[in-house]
């Protein structure tokens, strides 16, 4: 999402509060209220499917063929076969499967009409058999599709600025219920869109209704089917206790490594994303394979399960904090590497968003570091969500909530922590990152 809502370069954009007084605004926050109900239920049949194509894959299909359990190479081949479902929408479907992850998150604005099945048909190939991302990304440019695509059948002559604001709440609904909260979903848009002031406020007041119509849909939907709200939540958080000044030294240690961590990610999922690009199907089936073997590793290394490395992570958050402590820091740090590899790989090639994958790779190093004296592993684990969010992102007060508001009470508690280590990353990554800009630059 960008300014051109309210006016492009160039030109005088019109006054926010005159705009808001017009029957044509009204008009408007009554055509995404509507809209907002079946885009939500879009979403939500979005992200069913995706659950099932998981379950399917890796629980299903072993059973159905004589295997006791999901053997521990089994990601492999089924990654390949994602690679090569990814490649082939990527390159034979308009929109090229949508944005390119690892150039971070952006939105730049709804995708055509055409370009919606390729979008979607590359999201759940990557998604639904195991790819290291999560589902944002598609579901904000299928959201905003899909309003813009209604709206136009509705109402032809609609204005560029009215429809870019319904693309806006389109996307709102979507992702309305995934962060936990409405709030979450909408304060990602708004921060990511670069508005402020009363500009903001007019693109904001179409998005908060259809994100509030969006999550009351989600809910109503999981309760009906019995599926749940597919929304990111923690069951259990361990108690937290007030900040220590060792704890304070360990969120300026954790940001700075998690500026590092984030910033060499990206680094070498460009570096990739640029040899894919040469040759799309079969170096997407080649980091396909990548991430399957870095799986295989992790569970033949330590015994555990290699769907850890494999997916966004949103659904192993809860399971990461309730039993962190059955996790050596050895595995813990095993975990990292292979799951940070099979992101970068994931981000080069696949399809999907970046928010999840860094969350969880900051919540391992948080409690990873938590074994150390002097750090809490609730504080640790909050911690890193967010100073890892930053540096993936580049979104400071969305990474501040996400790492917050996901642990309840406790987070208030841990925010003071949170912000030291997101502004630090945050902070480091945009000095990291200036000389590479510098290189380049024209000379």
């Amino acid at each position: 999402m960008s300014a051109e809502p309210v006016g492009t370069p160039g030109t005088e954009s019109p006054d926010p509060l005159a705009v808001v007084r017009t029957r044509a605004y009204a008009v408007l926050l009554i055509m995404v209220a509507a809209l907002g109900v079946p885009i939500s239920a879009a979403a939500f049949g979005f992200l069913a499917l995706v659950h099932e194509l998981q379950s399917l894959t890796y629980e299903d299909l072993p059973h159905a063929l004589g295997f006791d359990g999901t053997p521990s190479w089994w990601p492999v081949p089924l990654l390949a076969v994602a690679g090569l479902l990814t490649g082939l929408a990527v390159r034979h479907l308009p929109g090229t499967g949508g944005h390119r992850p690892a150039e971070g998150f952006v939105n730049t604005g709804a995708p055509a009409a055409a370009e919606l099945p390729g979008i979607a048909l590359a999201a759940l190939a990557s998604l639904g058999l195991g790819a290291v991302l999560g589902p944002e990304a598609p579901l904000i440019a299928l959201g905003g599709g899909l309003a813009v695509y209604a709206v136009r059948l509705l109402k032809p002559g609609i204005a560029p600025s009215a429809s870019a604001m319904v693309a806006a709440a389109g996307s709102f609904a979507a992702v309305s219920a995934l962060l936990g909260s409405p709030l979450l979903g909408a304060f990602l848009l708004m921060e990511a869109s670069g508005l402020a002031g009363m500009m903001l406020g007019l693109v904001l007041v179409p998005g908060l209704l259809a994100s509030g119509i969006g999550s009351l849909i989600f809910v109503g939907l999981g309760s009906w089917t019995g599926l749940g709200t597919y929304s990111l939540t923690l069951p259990h958080v361990p108690h937290a206790p007030q900040p220590t000044l060792a704890e304070f030294g360990w969120a300026i240690a954790l940001g700075a490594a998690a500026a590092v961590a984030g910033t060499g990610i990206r680094r070498l999922s460009l570096s990739l994303q640029g040899r894919v690009g040469r040759r799309q199907v079969i170096t997407t089936v080649m980091m396909g394979l990548t991430v399957g073997v870095l799986a295989l590793l992790y569970a033949e290394r330590t015994g555990r399960s290699a769907s850890e490395v494999l997916y966004s992570g949103q659904d192993a958050l809860g399971g990461l904090l309730a039993e962190g402590a059955t996790y050596t820091a050895g595995t813990l740090v095993v975990l990292i590497v292979c799951k940070a590899l099979a992101y970068s790989a994931s981000l080069s090639a696949f399809r999907g968003g970046p928010i999840f994958p860094s969350m969880f790779l900051g919540a391992a190093g948080g409690l990873a570091l938590s074994h150390l004296p002097g750090l809490n592993a609730t504080a640790g684990f909050a911690m890193g969500i967010g100073a890892m969010c930053v540096a993936m992102l580049k979104l400071p007060m969305t990474s501040v909530l996400l790492a917050t508001l996901l642990l309840g009470s406790e987070g208030i508690t841990v925010m003071p922590l949170v912000i030291v280590s997101v502004v630090v990353s945050y902070v480091l990554v945009l000095r990291l990152e200036r000389p590479s800009a510098a290189s380049t630059a024209p000379r």
